[in-house]
């Protein structure tokens, strides 16, 4: 067939742009999961074509450590991730920021969000520059954008925007009337609306300090809906909004940033009203890349302060027990299992940094070993990271140094901090051993 010097001109111009766009989609494939991103396949976690197992910490407190405003401490930031990097840890759980009013009983301060959608740009700054360093040393962040509990904001301060009333303060009006109050969350449409507005906000960020957006950081391995999301209802209604919520949370991180994993902050079958069918339905989603448990035996009453050094037994017994069902249920599904939270108090139930940790070495070690041999668990997040800081008093009063202990809980409760030796050698031990 004739082709005239028209139709040549087409076709040379239709072969350049399908050129053009083979390139682009190769480019964009690429983007999608770049070589330093972690992925998930067949059940672990992978960077690159390497398995990425890992031993991590809660450092729920780094943006604001790395903020030049109240509550910042830059010099400390860059101690403590050189004293977290030498002991092999190298992911670490940070809260995006506190949402609501200051100068509430047990809420941290300074908040990010301090209105829907009004942002503390020193917090802001403070997030990017923490992201920006663990760039630089090739560590990994779990950024959870939301929270159940009191202690930053999060469920509270939506509904009492949405118009809900003060919301209240569990040392002051007792844990039921709390709890009772946010249960309202998952079925108040304008609360979970702010929300998924910040969710928006914070994911399509870009950082100041590297000029990428956070979709491009390999710094972040996950982007989780909240801290510990809970029902905190048996009323199948709510539950069923509350599997909805996660849904399209997940969704809408995905459709920002395809390049990160997301994950739920659930504490496991404890966190959904023992209702393991529902933490399967929420973990199941194709948005939502991999299982979280938490582990709390002296909150959940499995062990007490009288015996805390003499009952580990029975703590590591029913950790077992309480991991088994949950990660049979991701390993049908293709899916790794992570113990993001668990700790346990220091002998004699005392707050020191450097005190005995007998009872805490020894459920550490069990944990640690059950990762490094069962196969069951991909990674975990101890909790929590007091490092180099030196509680001013037994509960957090403003503008204390941060330790990892939430403001409503004595500090040094679950910290691990600088002085504590023989938890950090066990830790330096089993990072060796897990990830080699």
């Amino acid at each position: 067939m004739k082709i005239n010097g028209y139709h040549a001109a087409l076709s040379v111009v239709v072969t350049l742009l399908l050129l053009s766009a083979c390139g682009q989609s190769k480019t964009k494939t690429e983007a999608e999961t770049p070589a330093d991103f972690v992925t998930v396949k067949d059940g672990q976690f992978y960077i690159g074509d390497s398995v990425y197992k890992y031993v991590g910490t809660n450092f729920w407190y780094g943006a604001i450590l790395a903020s030049e405003g109240r509550g910042g401490d830059r010099a400390r930031l860059a101690k403590e991730l050189d004293l977290l990097q030498s002991i092999g840890i190298d992911n670490l759980r940070v809260l995006v920021g506190g949402d609501g009013d200051e100068g509430i009983p047990s809420h941290i301060e300074p908040v990010l969000q301090t209105a829907p959608g009004v942002y503390n740009d020193t917090i802001l700054d403070g997030l990017d520059y923490l992201m920006a360093e663990l760039e630089r040393r090739d560590m990994k962040a779990v950024l959870f954008l939301n929270n159940a509990w009191e202690w930053s904001g999060g469920y509270g301060s939506y509904l009492q925007w949405a118009g809900e009333g003060k919301a209240p303060v569990p040392s002051v009006d007792s844990w039921p009337a709390y709890m009772n109050y946010v249960s309202r969350f998952v079925t108040n449409d304008s609360a979970k609306a702010m929300a998924l507005n910040h969710v928006k906000n914070i994911v399509s960020r870009t950082n100041r300090y590297t000029g990428k957006p956070y979709s491009e950081s390999p710094a972040i391995m996950s982007w989780q809906v909240a801290n510990e999301p809970r029902v905190f209802s048996e009323d199948p209604e709510a539950k069923r909004a509350f599997s909805e919520w996660i849904h399209e949370t997940a969704r809408t991180i995905k459709a920002i940033d395809p390049n990160h994993l997301v994950s739920t902050g659930s504490e496991g079958r404890h966190g959904c009203e023992q209702d393991m069918d529902l933490w399967n339905e929420i973990h199941s989603f194709p948005e939502i890349d991999y299982g979280i448990v938490h582990l709390w035996p002296y909150n959940w009453s499995w062990v007490h302060k009288e015996t805390l050094t003499d009952s580990v037994g029975q703590a590591c017994e029913f950790t077992s027990q309480y991991i088994r069902p949950h990660y049979e249920l991701m390993a049908k599904i293709g899916k790794p299992l992570v113990l993001e939270e668990f700790g346990y108090p220091r002998d004699g139930f005392v707050f020191t940094p450097g005190s005995p940790t007998t009872g805490r070495d020894e459920f550490y070690r069990y944990v640690f070993n059950m990762i490094a041999e069962s196969g069951m668990i991909a990674g975990c997040n101890f909790w929590g990271w007091g490092g180099y800081a030196e509680p001013q008093h037994e509960m957090w009063e403003r503008w204390d140094p941060y330790v990892c202990d939430p403001a409503q809980e004595e500090q040094g409760l679950n910290s691990v901090f600088a002085a504590d030796s023989t938890t950090l050698a066990i830790i330096s031990e089993m990072t060796q051993k897990i990830t080699r």
